[in-house]
């Protein structure tokens, strides 16, 4: 079952806004909760705001425990830009524009729970650091060069 909650006309850059959203796609509903209290930034709680609508959402119309939801989506797109001028040099006027955004989360019950801490990690990235492994062992073993003396230059 998939719950959806919307946060409409947010007074934020939906290009900022976007950055947090990166961080919590697919992760389980609580632990996105968690980690956006300990994200900087303006858009962190406004995102937590509407993610705990979700939750809310889906405990109270459909009777699912919020353990068991994962983020399937979350998406910012752009509202209508709040236009407005600002007085310049030599009785010039510059555009000043004030971008809003619509936030929208999606959470679903279907997905399986994997935590990032859970995930195996790449056999690329343990090929690349026994490689290394062999080369600094390589570099230590070889036997250190001869040192020229001034007798032997003559």
């Amino acid at each position: 079952m998939q719950v959806i909650a919307t946060h409409r006309y947010a007074r934020i850059s939906a290009f900022k806004a976007r950055e947090v959203t990166r961080e919590i796609q697919g992760l389980p509903a609580v632990d996105a909760l968690q980690q956006l209290a300990f994200i900087p930034k303006k858009a962190a709680p406004l995102i937590a705001k509407t993610l705990k609508s979700a939750i809310a959402n889906a405990e109270h119309n459909n009777n699912i425990r919020p353990e068991i939801l994962v983020i399937k989506e979350a998406v910012i797109g752009e509202a209508p830009t709040i236009k407005r001028v600002r007085p310049k040099a030599r009785g010039s006027a510059g555009p000043v524009r004030k971008r809003n955004s619509h936030i929208r989360i999606v959470l679903t019950d279907e997905v399986p729970i994997v935590r990032r801490s859970d995930k195996p990690k790449s056999s690329k990235a343990s090929k690349v650091k026994a490689k290394k492994a062999e080369t600094t062992i390589e570099t230590s073993v070889e036997s250190p060069a001869t040192e020229s003396t001034p007798e032997q230059n003559s």
